[in-house]
């Protein structure tokens, strides 16, 4: 858990750093545009994995024995709900964006010289 942490500190300061938020809306937008573009998608993987995983100790590693099959099945169950549990929050957080109105298009930035050219 505390490599969690640290891992998701290091990753996330220096965005937040660099985001220059100005009012309550753009931190909002920022946190959103976060989860919805990196913590959605890693969790959804996770879920995928041990969903699959759970499959192949039902199927594949649990044809002769019961335990590993009861493995399988837990490990499927907690997939699913996992995914379920990714979709609500997703939905959520689109539902809050929309409700709010934030901006969450890419922003359009002027286009650089290139060396050499003049405008």
């Amino acid at each position: 858990m505390k490599l969690f942490a640290l891992l998701s500190v290091a990753l996330l300061v220096p965005l937040a750093a660099s985001a220059a938020v100005t009012d309550v809306y753009q931190l909002a937008d920022l946190i959103l545009t976060i989860i919805n573009n990196v913590l959605v998608p890693v969790v959804f993987a996770v879920a995928f994995i041990v969903f699959i995983w759970g499959v192949f100790r039902y199927f594949i590693a649990g044809k002769q024995d019961d335990e590993s099959r009861e493995q399988g099945k837990s490990l499927m169950l907690w997939g699913l709900i996992g995914f379920f549990l990714m979709v609500s929050v997703w939905g959520l957080v689109n539902i809050l964006t929309n409700t709010l109105d934030l901006n969450t298009s890419v922003p359009n930035f002027p286009d650089t010289p290139t060396p050499g050219s003049r405008r």
